[in-house]
């Protein structure tokens, strides 16, 4: 559990079950690691599959304030704003991704207190990029078809390997 899934890891392509035993205990270990790896990265956000656990858990690390979410799930967005995303599970991926820019995202804490979350600008974009890896979506599946061609070729010819790990997202 304490390794970080690079793609093409076919565990980053499945969705992730929710959460429905809240064991405070176990949640807070899985959301210790990931706060680990988080930091060790200098990262902004983490999903639980990207350490091999499918299960509906994000953290998030904005303005240095870590914050775990169990099953979160949007449920309100407006705006919208295109900034370049990278992935800790796609080492040096940049890609612009428009997304909206305000959200409010719904879910629950280690214990199982209900969590709303209104969360504008980067913060939002970390909870959409976050919650799409929840359903096995990658930052490359937003590219153009024929931009996800190059894109593969690329990854298979290690031209993304020889570039250092983004820290965008």
């Amino acid at each position: 559990m304490n390794e970080l899934r690079i793609y093409p890891d076919p565990v980053l392509r499945d969705k992730a079950k929710l959460v429905e035993d809240f064991d405070s205990e176990r949640l807070d270990y899985i959301t210790k690691i990931m706060k680990k790896v988080i930091e060790e990265q200098e990262a902004v956000g983490l999903a639980a599959p990207q350490i091999g656990v499918l299960e509906r858990i994000v953290v998030v690390n904005v303005d240095n304030e870590p914050m775990e979410l169990i099953n979160p799930e949007i449920v309100e967005y407006k705006g919208k704003d295109t900034i370049e995303e990278g992935c800790l599970s796609l080492p040096g991926v940049e890609i612009p991704i428009e997304r909206p820019n305000f959200v409010i995202v719904k879910g629950f804490n280690a214990d199982g207190e209900k969590k709303i979350i209104e969360a504008s600008d980067l913060l939002a974009k970390v909870f959409q990029h976050e919650i799409d890896h929840l359903n096995g979506v990658l930052i490359i599946d937003k590219l153009s078809p024929i931009d996800r061609v190059k894109f593969d070729i690329d990854w298979k010819g290690g031209e993304y390997e020889k570039k250092h790990p983004s820290t965008v997202l």
